[in-house]
């Protein structure tokens, strides 16, 4: 990809060549959100770490390999937005950074809405292709984790269960992976690139991994060792 190229300029030529931009929107993970648990008015909180958060660690493994080169990260992903959202919200989260790489992750929140849902996450994905083409800015569409598969033995109390005991529904019924199927459709018809970490877990649970025990929440949030592994992968995407 050419973001390579201009890391690369900037890393030979600090003065002369422009600094490197990379904006990152979208959902909870792409946030930095990690463990969960319900508060005292029975709405649900989590932990957040944006510096253990995928974006952090895909600058940090930049700046190693193009150590004089200026990066930017701007890390738009905000806990619980959906790619209606992402939508929504483009021109003031991303655009207005004018931004050489955008990197855009949506799926987790919207698969909730089954069948019915899936025309509008496709419309939504277009519409941030579109702009991000508009930009003049490369773009990459990042496929996430999987949901929880079953409700886990750590889950302290019954809202926290009954939760797990919905995701797992999304994730075991295929919906999951229906979604992020459209959304791969939709990327290739735009011309955008595809980051499959998705897959990745799918191949693990197939292979007898249990999966729930790697999402800090127990739910659909990766522990932090794999927000490392998502910014190898999208490292190695940029690198093709």
């Amino acid at each position: 990809m050419k973001i390579i190229e201009k890391l690369n300029a900037k890393n030979r030529d600090i003065k002369g060549a422009p600094p490197v931009t990379i904006a990152f929107i979208g959902d909870s993970v792409t946030h930095g959100c990690f463990e969960c648990f319900f508060n005292e008015n029975g709405n649900i909180d989590t932990r957040f770490d944006s510096k253990s958060a995928y974006p952090t660690r895909v600058k940090e493994m930049l700046n190693l390999l193009f150590p004089s080169a200026q990066i930017n990260v701007i890390n738009s992903g905000i806990s619980g937005d959906n790619a209606r959202g992402g939508n929504a919200r483009f021109e003031r989260d991303v655009a207005k950074y004018s931004p050489d790489l955008v990197v855009i992750s949506f799926g987790l929140n919207d698969a909730g809405g089954g069948d019915e849902n899936l025309p509008r996450y496709k419309e939504s994905l277009a519409a941030m292709f579109e702009k991000t083409a508009a930009l003049g800015a490369e773009c990459i569409f990042l496929t996430e984790n999987m949901m929880c598969t079953k409700v886990s033995c750590h889950l302290p109390d019954e809202k926290s269960k009954a939760l797990a005991e919905n995701l797992s529904r999304t994730q075991n019924s295929g919906m999951l992976k229906k979604y992020f199927n459209a959304a791969k459709e939709v990327a290739a018809a735009h011309g955008v690139t595809v980051c499959d970490v998705h897959s990745a877990w799918e191949k693990m649970n197939a292979a007898g991994v249990d999966t729930t025990e790697l999402l800090a929440n127990k739910f659909n949030h990766p522990i932090e060792t794999l927000h490392y592994y998502t910014a190898i992968k999208l490292i190695e995407t940029m690198f093709e």
